[in-house]
């Protein structure tokens, strides 16, 4: 059983735990993940370790309420108990000095996309972050970001805070600045595409983050397949990170609706249930 120490609420649909795990937490490192479980009759739902406290024991989860699991999740309380933790899973990312370096956090992206811009900034890199969400409501984690960024740009697709513009259109200007060595992304799959084909313009290596597609964890179901430089990867265990220029998303996105009507029937009858 796994303690959730602290809660926090990021937004309305964003929520952080806090979970006592301290094996874990020895070995965690950034782009790792972890299997969630709530109950014995749960289902296993991968989430990317967004922080950890190897002193304390500790690791932080953020996570989006968008589906059953997940509101079932955002129910519980500090002091509440998780039946099972599993990891840390996945290939860690690769850190080094690779020069100047670009950040980018789309939306719960933020925090996945910390802990990797934190390592890289210790190991010597100029780092340019950039942090957007639809609106400001859904902007979290600015600070952290600044801390660990030479330069941030916070930007929401309705100009409610930071910049009104996507994510590339501050990863335009970097690129068109020159020097740029590496692109780090984590978001939506939409975000990725279109970050990956701005970056291809100036022939610039990008790493994109595909968590947000697998379900297993573990490499057995199958269902996180995805098409990198034309061969198939399974992103539990090959990544959960990949050279983004070699990604197909067009096949990414519609792998991501396999189950919406699944997951639709599900979410109603858990509101039948609670009656949420």
């Amino acid at each position: 059983m796994f303690k959730i120490l602290h809660k926090e609420e990021l937004s309305e649909y964003v929520t952080l735990f806090d979970i006592a795990a301290e094996d874990i937490a020895k070995k965690a490192k950034p782009g790792n993940f972890v299997l969630l479980k709530i109950h014995e009759e749960g289902e296993r739902i991968p989430l990317t370790i967004a922080d950890f406290d190897r002193e304390k024991g500790s690791l932080t989860i953020v996570f989006q309420k968008v589906g059953k699991t997940t509101h079932h999740l955002g129910t519980l309380d500090e002091g509440d108990f998780l039946l099972d933790v599993i990891g840390p899973l996945g290939l860690p990312s690769h850190i080094e000095n690779f020069g100047k370096v670009v950040c980018i956090g789309g939306g719960v992206g933020i925090a996945p996309v910390y802990p990797i811009t934190r390592a890289l900034k210790d190991a010597g890199n100029n780092i340019f972050s950039i942090i957007g969400a639809r609106t400001k409501d859904l902007i979290f984690w600015e600070d952290k970001m600044r801390n660990v960024s030479d330069e941030l740009t916070v930007t929401t697709d309705d100009g409610s805070y930071g910049r009104k513009a996507l994510v590339t259109v501050p990863l335009e200007e970097l690129l068109k600045n020159g020097g740029i060595d590496l692109v780090v992304a984590i978001g939506p799959a939409i975000m990725m595409k279109f970050v990956c084909k701005t970056t291809e313009k100036y022939n610039t290596k990008t790493v994109v983050s595909l968590n947000s597609v697998m379900i297993d964890g573990t490499g057995m179901c199958g269902g996180c397949r995805v098409d990198v430089g034309g061969e198939t990867k399974f992103c539990c265990v090959d990544g959960p990170e990949f050279d983004g220029h070699k990604v197909n998303f067009d096949i990414l996105m519609e792998r991501q609706k396999m189950y919406l009507d699944e997951e639709k029937a599900a979410m109603e009858r858990y509101r039948e249930k609670t009656g949420g």
